[in-house]
């Protein structure tokens, strides 16, 4: 039995036109919504800009070369004391006279040695031969001169050398072996026997 088609009424027709109109597309909807989305997410923040391979990021701008991020008392350094106040800080050794003598310059040496002039190679073995001469023949007050320096004494480094390295290498020597265990005392010299350019070196007796 064939359904025959139902006829729309006028009031029919006019709903159903109000419906259509409220209606859309599928891929319109789609767009609708991605629209709607991208609206209501937050606004991303400024891309960076874009670094080449390799490359290093900045530095602060605050940061410096060779500086310190800390600072105050913590973050300070005394400066290193100098060779005549290292010195003065080791036990005294020798009797208060003969410790007086020695810094009136009233003490006169018995013999001296000059390492002005020389490289750390060739001035090393030289003290060591006359200090060990020396305390063999039971001499008590040497004097050995190194100079003031300048500014590259040790011409055959290839690496920077400190103003007056001899001055600060020697007494670095006679407290370690072989010539530690002979040496008593050493002082800078008066000035009339070289002043900072020289050290006096009071061996021990032998036994």
């Amino acid at each position: 039995m064939t359904r025959r088609p139902t006829r729309l009424s006028d009031a029919d027709r006019q709903l159903w036109a109000k419906v259509t109109e409220s209606i859309a597309p599928l891929e319109e909807k789609k767009a609708n919504l991605g629209d709607l989305m991208r609206s209501a997410a937050p606004a991303p923040q400024e891309a960076a800009p874009a670094r080449l391979a390799g490359q290093t990021p900045p530095l602060p701008a605050d940061f410096r070369l060779g500086s310190r991020a800390s600072s105050g008392p913590a973050a300070r350094h005394d400066p290193a004391p100098s060779i005549g106040d290292y010195l003065a800080r080791q036990p005294v050794r020798i009797d208060a006279k003969t410790m007086g003598k020695l810094r009136r310059g009233k003490h006169k040496p018995e013999a001296r040695i000059d390492l002005h002039g020389m490289t750390l190679a060739q001035a090393h073995p030289a003290l060591n031969r006359f200090i060990s001469d020396s305390y063999l023949r039971q001499r008590r007050l040497v004097l050995v001169i190194t100079g003031k320096g300048k500014d590259r004494d040790d011409e055959g480094s290839i690496m920077p050398v400190p103003r007056g390295v001899l001055r600060h290498q020697v007494p670095h020597w006679l407290q370690i072996p072989p010539l530690g265990p002979l040496v008593l005392q050493i002082l800078p010299a008066h000035l009339r026997h070289g002043g900072d350019g020289a050290y006096y070196v009071y061996l021990k007796r032998q036994r």
